[in-house]
């Protein structure tokens, strides 16, 4: 018996050792574990942090408009009303789209495109206002947007209502030389026969009889549909491989029916001040990507 004792000992030594020893192997990996899993806090601040992309801002209109004829101010307002919905669906396409794109996302497939749609918008009240009295100019300069993010501006800077020159009736008409270097950059090069090219209906062929009174202004905006064209091609190449599946659908090929929209309406009425307007025009404004 007094020699079996010692030997009992002995084994409870080397179990409550053993059972020791597992005890802390399992806080060293605990540990571990705990260390390698993130801070809860920084998910949370990258959850914030992709949730709010900042917001989009744009100079107001209605307060650098001159005095609006009674006749003209259901239209005017129409396109006030317009412009701020505009600007909420940018903010809408700024959230939906986190993360997409390379680092001129937001400039070419958002600011870009809002750009070209408040300069359409702009110039219609423009020229609602010019019907029954002095159409106002330098209005285009209010149509940039900025991206506000933490305070910051970026991918555009706010001009103000500062006049820039005069108003020619078609404001987005490109210079020449931007013209020819829209039309080069979209012509028949290998990258561009790679990504597609953008075709559109034919609006010239469409139209009735111009009036002599007419015809310099309705020529101007059939220049412009086919400046229009060349810029998207352009804009097809520069973007290759930019944003989803969507992306040529809602940054080039959508924004570009918005203008032919409201250069095809400009012809219209120009054609309608001497004679009968033209209708179903629009139907020509969308255009598709051939590949």
């Amino acid at each position: 018996m007094s020699r079996a004792l010692p030997k009992y000992n002995k084994r409870r030594v080397v179990f409550i050792g053993g059972a020791a020893a597992v005890v802390l192997s399992g806080a060293v990996i605990a540990g571990s574990a705990l260390a390698g899993t993130p801070d809860k806090s920084s998910s949370a601040q990258s959850a914030r942090t992709l949730a709010d992309p900042g917001t989009i801002s744009c100079p107001d209109v209605k307060s650098q408009l001159p005095a609006v004829p009674a006749s003209a101010q259901a239209e005017v307002d129409r396109n006030l009303t317009l412009l701020d919905t505009q600007i909420a669906e940018a903010n809408k396409r700024l959230v939906d789209t986190v993360g997409q794109g390379g680092a001129n996302f937001v400039q070419n497939a958002i600011l870009g495109p809002l750009k070209d749609k408040r300069v359409s918008t702009i110039d219609r009240i423009a020229i609602a206002i010019g019907r029954q009295g002095t159409k106002p100019t330098g209005l285009d300069s209010l149509a940039t947007c900025a991206l506000n993010t933490g305070g910051t501006d970026v991918g555009g800077t706010e001009t103000g209502g500062t006049d820039t020159g005069t108003d020619t009736g078609a404001t987005d008409t490109a210079t020449p030389s931007a013209t020819a270097s829209a039309t080069d950059a979209a012509g028949g090069t290998d990258t561009s026969t790679a990504v597609g090219t953008i075709s559109c209906p034919d609006v010239k062929s469409q139209l009735p009889a111009v009036p002599a009174s007419a015809q310099a202004e309705v020529d101007r905006n059939l220049a412009l549909l086919d400046t229009q064209i060349a810029e998207a091609n352009k804009r097809l190449v520069d973007t290759v491989g930019q944003g989803g599946a969507n992306f040529v659908q809602n940054a080039i090929l959508g924004p570009l029916a918005d203008k032919r929209v409201s250069t095809i309406d400009r012809i219209a009425i120009a054609i309608g001040r001497q004679g009968t307007k033209p209708s179903g025009l629009d139907s020509l404004a969308a255009c598709t990507l051939t590949k």
